[in-house]
């Protein structure tokens, strides 16, 4: 089976772990800087005085005048995310993270070890800990493990194996599904505010009205996952060197050079072993409070080190305020440490430079961002349900 733990709000747990007397408060998490003022997670008290995430600034502001904002602080979610991870991992979990707060794994490697689904579930909902309320649910399918972990109490392990996916899925509501807000819209306005009710709909009907993304949502709501596999993460010592200022810095000179610095320290570094590093985290402490962070995913990897300061430089332009210290990570290595190319790629050398584009792709934009297109129903003549975009595994 699949199982799968959530964290709701987990960035706000995350940034409230140094402040703890404001999770009993009305919080919510600030947008952040350059974006569109729209709050994220909200505590439980904003909640009871009628805030909710995805609200407008001035809109929650009027409704809970003693709202207090909590400034983004990615550096802290990524810090805490990797900890929780590994204690997982730790305890024979082989994890697939999907973004902060939620994850995958398969049960059929631990059942033997801990004694069954649901007391693996309650194992690994130990090593996240009690402290971030996690709930858990298992299922044949992900969307199902998924829609059991978001409706499960926190501390909680919910099994779907007892009725098919689709039965379980019917009375839960749309939010559960991968739409945007215009789409919850227009479904409520034609009165379909419940998964099963999605379901009945003709599916291409459904991928007339809503397009791609709704024709997805649709066969979520049957049950039908596209990709049910489960790729778990390939745990790696994450190299890092951060640089502490006497007083906080805005300058981009003085930036510039303190991360040329910090690349010389992290290319010196014997955990390295010579591989090129293929992605790197830039992390800032802001003077205000919070923490900013950007990544950088080279086009081919490289240890030279005019090329990476080349490469992550530029980020510091998008610093929203001065900063008190400056954090470089080595967040993934490439395997090989040089190649000899050829004139005329062919045969095994053109289908393994293939596949390093496609490990360069996902290690940019997440594991989903290399799909197949794949014919379904190439009679139809609706252009969209044709074909399916089914994320690739290889």
């Amino acid at each position: 089976m699949i199982a799968c733990i959530v964290i709701p709000g987990f960035e706000l747990r995350a940034a409230l772990r140094e402040q703890p007397a404001r999770a009993l408060q009305p919080a919510a998490l600030a947008p952040e800087p350059g974006r569109e003022p729209l709050l994220g997670p909200v505590t439980a008290a904003a909640e009871d005085a009628g805030v909710r995430p995805g609200m407008r600034l001035s809109e929650a502001l009027a409704t809970c005048p003693s709202l207090v904002l909590v400034e983004t602080d990615p550096a802290t979610v990524e810090l805490e995310w990797e900890k929780l991870l590994r204690r997982l991992e730790d305890v024979g979990f082989a994890v697939e993270p999907v973004e902060p707060g939620c994850l995958y794994f398969e049960t059929a490697g631990v059942e033997r070890l801990y004694g069954g689904v649901e007391p693996a579930l309650k194992r690994a909902l130990a090593a996240v800990g009690p402290a971030w309320d996690a709930r858990a649910g298992a299922a044949e399918r992900r969307f199902a493990a998924l829609a059991a972990a978001s409706v499960a109490r926190p501390g909680q392990g919910l099994i779907v194996s007892d009725r098919p996916a689709r039965e379980f899925l019917a009375p839960l509501p749309l939010s559960l599904l991968p739409l945007e807000r215009e789409r919850y819209e227009q479904l409520e306005e034609l009165g379909v505010r419940r998964i099963g009710q999605l379901a009945g709909l003709p599916g291409g009907a459904v991928a007339e009205r809503l397009g791609p993304d709704g024709r997805r949502a649709w066969s979520l709501a049957r049950g039908e996952d596209e990709n049910g596999a489960v790729r778990p993460r390939r745990p790696v010592e994450r190299v890092a060197e951060r640089l502490e200022f006497p007083e906080a810095v805005a300058n981009e000179v003085t930036l510039r050079r303190g991360l040329a610095v910090l690349v010389e320290r992290l290319l010196a570094r014997d955990e390295r072993a010579g591989r090129p590093p293929r992605k790197l985290a830039l992390t800032a402490r802001l003077v205000g409070g919070g923490s900013w962070r950007r990544t950088v995913t080279l086009r081919e990897p490289t240890a030279e080190l005019p090329r990476l300061r080349a490469a992550v430089a530029p980020k510091l332009a998008e610093l929203p305020a001065p900063v008190t210290s400056l954090r470089l990570e080595l967040v993934e290595l490439a395997d090989s440490v040089g190649h000899q190319l050829e004139l005329v790629a062919e045969g095994a050398e053109r289908a393994g430079r293939l596949r390093e584009g496609l490990r360069q792709v996902r290690a940019s934009i997440g594991a989903g961002g290399v799909s197949t297109l794949v014919e379904v129903s190439p009679w139809s003549r609706i252009p969209d349900a044709r074909a399916l975009l089914v994320p690739r595994d290889d």
